[in-house]
Protein backbone atom coordinates (compact mmCIF):
# COMPACT_ATOMS: atom_id res chain seq x y z
CA UNK A 1 0.00 0.00 0.00
CA UNK A 2 1.86 2.99 -1.32
CA UNK A 3 0.02 5.88 -0.86
CA UNK A 4 0.30 7.61 2.42
CA UNK A 5 -3.59 8.74 2.10
CA UNK A 6 -4.89 5.09 1.90
CA UNK A 7 -2.93 4.05 4.41
CA UNK A 8 -4.39 6.29 6.93
CA UNK A 9 -7.67 5.33 5.57
CA UNK A 10 -6.56 1.90 6.03
CA UNK A 11 -5.67 2.53 9.56
CA UNK A 12 -8.54 4.72 10.43
CA UNK A 13 -10.87 0.94 9.89
CA UNK A 14 -8.46 -1.19 11.20
CA UNK A 15 -6.48 0.25 14.03
CA UNK A 16 -4.08 -2.04 15.61
CA UNK A 17 -4.64 -4.58 13.29
CA UNK A 18 -3.48 -3.19 10.62
CA UNK A 19 0.23 -2.42 12.84
CA UNK A 20 0.35 -5.97 13.64
CA UNK A 21 -0.05 -7.71 10.54
CA UNK A 22 2.06 -5.87 8.67
CA UNK A 23 -0.57 -5.32 5.81
CA UNK A 24 0.92 -4.46 2.35
CA UNK A 25 0.01 -5.13 -1.01
CA UNK A 26 1.84 -6.16 -3.53
CA UNK A 27 1.15 -3.88 -6.55
CA UNK A 28 -1.05 -0.56 -7.75
CA UNK A 29 -3.97 -2.79 -8.57
CA UNK A 30 -4.69 -4.02 -4.84
CA UNK A 31 -3.71 -0.54 -3.68
CA UNK A 32 -6.52 0.76 -5.68
CA UNK A 33 -8.78 -2.37 -4.59
CA UNK A 34 -8.35 -1.75 -1.18
CA UNK A 35 -9.05 1.99 -1.35
CA UNK A 36 -12.22 1.61 -3.23
CA UNK A 37 -13.14 -1.61 -0.61
CA UNK A 38 -11.87 1.24 2.35
CA UNK A 39 -13.87 3.97 0.61
CA UNK A 40 -16.94 1.82 0.41
CA UNK A 41 -17.13 2.19 4.31
CA UNK A 42 -16.69 5.77 4.42
CA UNK A 43 -18.59 7.54 1.19
CA UNK A 44 -21.12 9.66 3.27
CA UNK A 45 -23.08 10.07 -0.03
CA UNK A 46 -23.68 6.31 0.11
CA UNK A 47 -23.99 5.73 4.14
CA UNK A 48 -26.62 3.43 5.04
CA UNK A 49 -27.65 3.26 1.47
CA UNK A 50 -25.22 0.86 -0.61
CA UNK A 51 -24.40 1.44 -4.59
CA UNK A 52 -26.28 -0.92 -6.63
CA UNK A 53 -25.10 -0.84 -10.27
CA UNK A 54 -28.61 -3.13 -11.12
CA UNK A 55 -30.52 -0.18 -10.05
CA UNK A 56 -28.54 2.47 -11.61
CA UNK A 57 -27.55 3.92 -8.38
CA UNK A 58 -23.79 5.82 -8.01
CA UNK A 59 -21.76 6.22 -4.79
CA UNK A 60 -20.69 9.41 -4.13
CA UNK A 61 -16.89 8.74 -3.87
CA UNK A 62 -14.62 8.61 -6.67
CA UNK A 63 -12.84 4.86 -5.92
CA UNK A 64 -15.91 3.12 -4.55
CA UNK A 65 -18.75 3.93 -7.38
CA UNK A 66 -20.97 1.35 -8.32
CA UNK A 67 -19.54 -1.30 -5.62
CA UNK A 68 -22.62 -3.59 -4.47
CA UNK A 69 -22.19 -5.25 -1.56
CA UNK A 70 -21.80 -8.51 -2.72
CA UNK A 71 -18.83 -7.48 -4.91
CA UNK A 72 -17.56 -5.72 -1.28
CA UNK A 73 -17.73 -8.87 0.34
CA UNK A 74 -16.06 -10.75 -2.32
CA UNK A 75 -12.79 -8.80 -2.30
CA UNK A 76 -12.75 -8.49 1.62
CA UNK A 77 -12.18 -11.69 1.35
CA UNK A 78 -9.97 -11.93 -1.51
CA UNK A 79 -7.70 -9.55 -0.29
CA UNK A 80 -7.46 -9.77 3.61
CA UNK A 81 -6.93 -11.70 5.99
CA UNK A 82 -9.39 -13.01 8.87
CA UNK A 83 -8.78 -10.40 11.70
CA UNK A 84 -8.53 -7.38 9.58
CA UNK A 85 -11.52 -8.98 7.14
CA UNK A 86 -13.68 -8.96 10.49
CA UNK A 87 -12.83 -5.43 11.29
CA UNK A 88 -14.02 -4.41 8.18
CA UNK A 89 -17.44 -6.36 7.97
CA UNK A 90 -18.23 -5.46 11.52
CA UNK A 91 -18.05 -1.66 10.01
CA UNK A 92 -20.02 -2.65 6.65
CA UNK A 93 -22.51 -3.94 9.77
CA UNK A 94 -22.85 -0.84 11.77
CA UNK A 95 -22.05 2.32 9.03
CA UNK A 96 -24.27 0.50 6.11
CA UNK A 97 -27.73 -0.48 5.41
CA UNK A 98 -27.90 -4.53 4.60
CA UNK A 99 -30.89 -5.08 3.35
CA UNK A 100 -28.81 -7.15 0.71
CA UNK A 101 -27.65 -9.37 3.71
CA UNK A 102 -30.85 -9.89 5.03
CA UNK A 103 -32.15 -10.48 1.79
CA UNK A 104 -29.63 -13.01 0.48
CA UNK A 105 -28.71 -15.76 2.45
CA UNK A 106 -25.87 -17.30 0.51
CA UNK A 107 -24.19 -13.43 0.75
CA UNK A 108 -24.51 -13.59 4.75
CA UNK A 109 -22.89 -16.61 5.17
CA UNK A 110 -20.07 -15.38 4.20
CA UNK A 111 -19.85 -12.52 6.73
CA UNK A 112 -17.75 -13.46 10.09
CA UNK A 113 -20.36 -13.67 13.20
CA UNK A 114 -19.80 -10.82 15.62
CA UNK A 115 -22.01 -9.38 18.27
CA UNK A 116 -22.29 -6.26 15.85
CA UNK A 117 -24.22 -8.55 13.10
CA UNK A 118 -25.93 -10.73 15.84
CA UNK A 119 -27.26 -6.88 17.16
CA UNK A 120 -28.33 -6.08 13.45
CA UNK A 121 -30.04 -9.43 13.00
CA UNK A 122 -32.23 -9.37 15.74
CA UNK A 123 -33.40 -6.02 15.06
CA UNK A 124 -34.33 -6.08 11.29
CA UNK A 125 -35.13 -9.64 11.92
CA UNK A 126 -39.06 -9.09 10.75
CA UNK A 127 -37.67 -8.26 7.48
CA UNK A 128 -36.17 -11.55 6.73
CA UNK A 129 -37.67 -14.11 4.54
CA UNK A 130 -37.61 -17.81 6.09
CA UNK A 131 -34.40 -19.45 4.63
CA UNK A 132 -32.62 -16.09 5.62
CA UNK A 133 -34.21 -16.02 9.25
CA UNK A 134 -32.61 -20.28 9.91
CA UNK A 135 -29.47 -18.90 9.54
CA UNK A 136 -29.74 -15.53 11.13
CA UNK A 137 -30.72 -17.63 14.10
CA UNK A 138 -27.51 -20.10 13.41
CA UNK A 139 -25.48 -16.63 13.72
CA UNK A 140 -26.96 -15.34 16.64
CA UNK A 141 -26.40 -19.01 18.28
CA UNK A 142 -22.49 -19.32 17.52
CA UNK A 143 -22.41 -15.58 18.93
CA UNK A 144 -23.95 -16.25 22.08
CA UNK A 145 -22.02 -19.60 22.32
CA UNK A 146 -18.56 -18.41 22.01
CA UNK A 147 -19.95 -14.83 24.69
CA UNK A 148 -21.47 -17.92 27.02
CA UNK A 149 -18.02 -20.26 26.68
CA UNK A 150 -15.69 -16.86 27.31
CA UNK A 151 -17.76 -15.64 30.48
CA UNK A 152 -19.03 -18.94 32.01
CA UNK A 153 -15.80 -20.26 34.23
CA UNK A 154 -15.14 -17.54 36.08
CA UNK A 155 -18.91 -16.80 36.57
CA UNK A 156 -19.41 -20.30 37.96
CA UNK A 157 -15.90 -20.39 39.94
CA UNK A 158 -17.03 -17.12 41.58
CA UNK A 159 -20.67 -17.59 42.68
CA UNK A 160 -20.12 -20.94 43.40
CA UNK A 161 -17.27 -20.28 45.75
CA UNK A 162 -19.27 -17.49 47.38
CA UNK A 163 -22.25 -20.09 47.74
CA UNK A 164 -20.03 -22.61 49.12
CA UNK A 165 -18.92 -20.06 51.93
CA UNK A 166 -21.80 -18.95 52.81
CA UNK A 167 -22.42 -21.32 55.46
CA UNK A 168 -20.58 -23.82 57.45
CA UNK A 169 -20.95 -27.79 57.80
CA UNK A 170 -20.75 -30.22 60.54
CA UNK A 171 -19.27 -32.82 57.73
CA UNK A 172 -15.45 -32.35 58.79
CA UNK A 173 -13.72 -32.80 55.19
CA UNK A 174 -10.37 -31.19 54.97
CA UNK A 175 -10.22 -29.28 51.82
CA UNK A 176 -13.86 -27.42 52.84
CA UNK A 177 -11.75 -26.34 56.05
CA UNK A 178 -12.40 -23.04 56.72
CA UNK A 179 -8.75 -21.61 57.87
CA UNK A 180 -9.88 -17.79 58.17
CA UNK A 181 -12.86 -18.29 60.23
CA UNK A 182 -11.15 -21.33 62.32
CA UNK A 183 -8.22 -19.10 63.51
CA UNK A 184 -10.86 -16.05 63.87
CA UNK A 185 -12.68 -17.92 66.58
CA UNK A 186 -9.95 -19.61 68.32
CA UNK A 187 -8.10 -16.59 68.65
CA UNK A 188 -8.76 -16.30 72.15
CA UNK A 189 -7.50 -20.20 72.94
CA UNK A 190 -3.76 -18.13 72.15
CA UNK A 191 -0.97 -19.63 74.66
CA UNK A 192 1.28 -16.35 74.53
CA UNK A 193 4.18 -18.25 76.78
CA UNK A 194 4.18 -21.04 74.07
CA UNK A 195 3.20 -19.04 71.26
CA UNK A 196 1.06 -21.34 70.22
CA UNK A 197 -3.01 -21.56 69.11
CA UNK A 198 -4.88 -24.30 70.85
CA UNK A 199 -7.56 -24.88 68.52
CA UNK A 200 -10.76 -26.31 70.04
CA UNK A 201 -13.13 -25.85 67.25
CA UNK A 202 -12.46 -26.02 63.69
CA UNK A 203 -14.95 -24.88 61.04
CA UNK A 204 -15.61 -26.35 57.60
CA UNK A 205 -17.48 -25.13 54.29
CA UNK A 206 -20.55 -26.99 53.25
CA UNK A 207 -19.86 -28.60 49.69
CA UNK A 208 -23.42 -28.04 49.00
CA UNK A 209 -26.79 -27.20 49.56
CA UNK A 210 -29.53 -29.51 49.72
CA UNK A 211 -31.76 -26.60 48.76
CA UNK A 212 -31.48 -23.86 46.36
CA UNK A 213 -31.01 -21.01 48.65
CA UNK A 214 -30.56 -17.84 46.25
CA UNK A 215 -33.38 -16.75 43.61
CA UNK A 216 -31.92 -14.58 41.02
CA UNK A 217 -34.05 -12.62 39.60
CA UNK A 218 -33.09 -10.46 36.18
CA UNK A 219 -35.23 -7.90 34.36
CA UNK A 220 -34.16 -6.60 31.53
CA UNK A 221 -35.58 -3.24 30.01
CA UNK A 222 -36.12 -4.10 26.08
CA UNK A 223 -35.67 -0.47 24.32
CA UNK A 224 -33.27 -0.34 21.46
CA UNK A 225 -30.30 1.47 23.42
CA UNK A 226 -30.27 -1.40 26.00
CA UNK A 227 -29.80 -4.46 23.03
CA UNK A 228 -26.34 -5.10 23.77
CA UNK A 229 -26.98 -5.30 27.83
CA UNK A 230 -30.02 -7.13 26.65
CA UNK A 231 -27.65 -10.20 24.64
CA UNK A 232 -25.59 -10.18 28.00
CA UNK A 233 -28.17 -10.53 30.02
CA UNK A 234 -29.95 -13.89 28.17
CA UNK A 235 -26.09 -15.05 28.13
CA UNK A 236 -25.48 -14.54 32.54
CA UNK A 237 -29.15 -15.50 33.03
CA UNK A 238 -28.52 -19.21 31.76
CA UNK A 239 -25.60 -19.16 33.47
CA UNK A 240 -27.00 -18.28 36.59
CA UNK A 241 -29.97 -21.35 35.39
CA UNK A 242 -27.14 -24.11 35.27
CA UNK A 243 -25.95 -23.54 38.72
CA UNK A 244 -26.58 -26.29 41.31
CA UNK A 245 -27.36 -23.95 43.90
CA UNK A 246 -29.58 -21.07 42.83
CA UNK A 247 -32.92 -20.65 41.13
CA UNK A 248 -33.12 -17.99 38.39
CA UNK A 249 -36.18 -15.91 36.64
CA UNK A 250 -35.53 -13.99 33.65
CA UNK A 251 -38.10 -11.68 32.66
CA UNK A 252 -37.76 -8.88 29.89
CA UNK A 253 -40.63 -6.11 29.43
CA UNK A 254 -41.82 -2.69 27.26
CA UNK A 255 -45.23 -1.75 28.36
CA UNK A 256 -45.91 -5.63 28.93
CA UNK A 257 -44.04 -8.12 30.89
CA UNK A 258 -42.76 -11.28 29.85
CA UNK A 259 -41.48 -13.77 32.04
CA UNK A 260 -39.12 -16.09 29.89
CA UNK A 261 -37.93 -18.38 32.66
CA UNK A 262 -38.67 -21.28 30.98
CA UNK A 263 -36.49 -20.19 28.22
CA UNK A 264 -32.92 -19.86 30.48
CA UNK A 265 -31.46 -23.11 28.80
CA UNK A 266 -31.93 -21.61 25.41
CA UNK A 267 -30.91 -17.94 25.33
CA UNK A 268 -31.20 -17.74 21.46
CA UNK A 269 -34.54 -18.56 22.18
CA UNK A 270 -35.32 -15.76 24.67
CA UNK A 271 -33.24 -13.04 22.21
CA UNK A 272 -35.47 -14.17 19.31
CA UNK A 273 -38.79 -13.18 21.37
CA UNK A 274 -37.11 -9.41 22.01
CA UNK A 275 -39.33 -6.53 20.99
CA UNK A 276 -37.13 -3.83 20.60
CA UNK A 277 -38.45 -0.14 20.76
CA UNK A 278 -41.53 1.00 22.54
CA UNK A 279 -42.01 2.35 25.93
CA UNK A 280 -41.23 1.05 28.72
CA UNK A 281 -42.89 0.61 32.77
CA UNK A 282 -40.44 -0.43 34.58
CA UNK A 283 -42.41 -0.61 37.78
CA UNK A 284 -45.47 -2.95 36.61
CA UNK A 285 -41.89 -4.96 35.97
CA UNK A 286 -41.09 -5.10 39.52
CA UNK A 287 -43.92 -5.33 41.00
CA UNK A 288 -44.51 -8.56 38.17
CA UNK A 289 -40.92 -9.81 39.64
CA UNK A 290 -41.95 -9.20 43.07
CA UNK A 291 -44.74 -11.67 43.23
CA UNK A 292 -42.08 -14.21 42.28
CA UNK A 293 -40.05 -14.20 45.33
CA UNK A 294 -40.47 -15.77 48.32
CA UNK A 295 -37.66 -15.18 50.79
CA UNK A 296 -36.35 -11.78 50.33
CA UNK A 297 -33.73 -12.15 52.21
CA UNK A 298 -31.65 -14.36 49.82
CA UNK A 299 -32.86 -12.85 46.51
CA UNK A 300 -30.98 -10.90 44.11
CA UNK A 301 -33.10 -8.67 41.92
CA UNK A 302 -30.54 -7.28 38.92
CA UNK A 303 -32.53 -4.47 36.95
CA UNK A 304 -30.86 -3.83 33.08
CA UNK A 305 -32.38 -0.44 31.93
CA UNK A 306 -31.43 2.66 30.87
CA UNK A 307 -34.04 4.28 33.50
CA UNK A 308 -35.62 6.68 31.29
CA UNK A 309 -39.24 6.27 32.34
CA UNK A 310 -40.78 9.07 30.82
CA UNK A 311 -42.74 11.36 33.16
CA UNK A 312 -42.74 11.55 36.81
CA UNK A 313 -45.79 9.50 37.89
CA UNK A 314 -43.58 6.55 36.19
CA UNK A 315 -40.68 7.36 37.43
CA UNK A 316 -42.03 7.86 41.55
CA UNK A 317 -43.83 4.64 41.30
CA UNK A 318 -40.71 2.82 39.83
CA UNK A 319 -38.63 4.09 42.68
CA UNK A 320 -41.24 3.63 45.30
CA UNK A 321 -41.07 -0.16 44.00
CA UNK A 322 -37.14 -0.15 44.18
CA UNK A 323 -37.69 1.67 48.08
CA UNK A 324 -40.57 -1.79 48.43
CA UNK A 325 -38.38 -4.52 47.39
CA UNK A 326 -35.32 -3.20 49.46
CA UNK A 327 -37.34 -2.58 52.63
CA UNK A 328 -38.65 -6.23 52.49
CA UNK A 329 -34.81 -6.96 52.53
CA UNK A 330 -34.08 -7.70 48.85
CA UNK A 331 -30.53 -7.21 47.35
CA UNK A 332 -31.02 -4.79 44.45
CA UNK A 333 -28.44 -4.57 41.97
CA UNK A 334 -29.25 -1.95 38.78
CA UNK A 335 -27.23 -2.00 35.50
CA UNK A 336 -27.24 0.61 33.16
CA UNK A 337 -25.02 -1.36 30.68
CA UNK A 338 -23.64 -5.08 30.49
CA UNK A 339 -21.06 -6.47 28.44
CA UNK A 340 -16.80 -5.64 27.72
CA UNK A 341 -17.49 -2.68 25.41
CA UNK A 342 -20.55 -1.11 27.27
CA UNK A 343 -20.88 2.70 26.51
CA UNK A 344 -24.08 3.44 29.05
CA UNK A 345 -26.41 6.40 28.08
CA UNK A 346 -28.83 6.19 30.87
CA UNK A 347 -30.70 9.04 32.94
CA UNK A 348 -28.11 10.22 36.11
CA UNK A 349 -30.61 11.60 37.80
CA UNK A 350 -33.43 8.83 38.20
CA UNK A 351 -30.05 6.04 38.71
CA UNK A 352 -29.12 8.73 42.38
CA UNK A 353 -32.84 8.43 43.40
CA UNK A 354 -32.49 4.79 43.06
CA UNK A 355 -29.17 4.37 44.88
CA UNK A 356 -30.93 6.60 47.53
CA UNK A 357 -33.51 4.03 48.04
CA UNK A 358 -31.28 1.05 48.19
CA UNK A 359 -30.25 0.01 44.81
CA UNK A 360 -26.38 -0.43 43.61
CA UNK A 361 -26.10 0.96 40.48
CA UNK A 362 -23.26 -0.53 38.46
CA UNK A 363 -22.16 -0.43 34.47
CA UNK A 364 -19.80 -3.93 34.13
CA UNK A 365 -18.48 -6.73 32.66
CA UNK A 366 -20.18 -10.00 33.53
CA UNK A 367 -17.42 -11.28 35.29
CA UNK A 368 -17.56 -7.99 37.78
CA UNK A 369 -21.26 -8.09 38.04
CA UNK A 370 -20.84 -12.07 39.47
CA UNK A 371 -18.52 -10.44 41.73
CA UNK A 372 -20.81 -8.38 42.73
CA UNK A 373 -23.24 -10.69 43.26
CA UNK A 374 -20.94 -13.32 45.55
CA UNK A 375 -19.83 -10.41 48.02
CA UNK A 376 -23.62 -9.89 48.42
CA UNK A 377 -23.96 -13.95 48.60
CA UNK A 378 -21.15 -13.63 51.26
CA UNK A 379 -22.92 -11.49 53.31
Amino acid sequence: MNDPHTLARWRLVLGKVAEQQGITCAGDGDAERVEQLVGFLFDEGGKGKPNRRRHGERGAGGESEGLTVPEWVEGVNELFPNQSKEVMQKELVRRRGIAELLEKPELLEKIEPSLELAKTLMTHRDLMNPKTRVLARKIIDQVVEELKRKMQVQVEQTIIGAIRKDRHSPRKVFRNLDVKTTLRQNLKNFDRESGKLLVDRVFFYAAERKKKPWHIVVVVDQSGSMLESTVFSAIMASIFAELPAMKTSLVLYDTRVVDLSDKLGQPVDVLMKVQLGGGNDTALALKYATNLIRQPARTILVLISDFYEGDGPAEKAMVDQVKYLGDCGVRLIGLAALGYDARPFYNKPTATKLKKVGMDVLVCTPEKLAECMAEIIRG
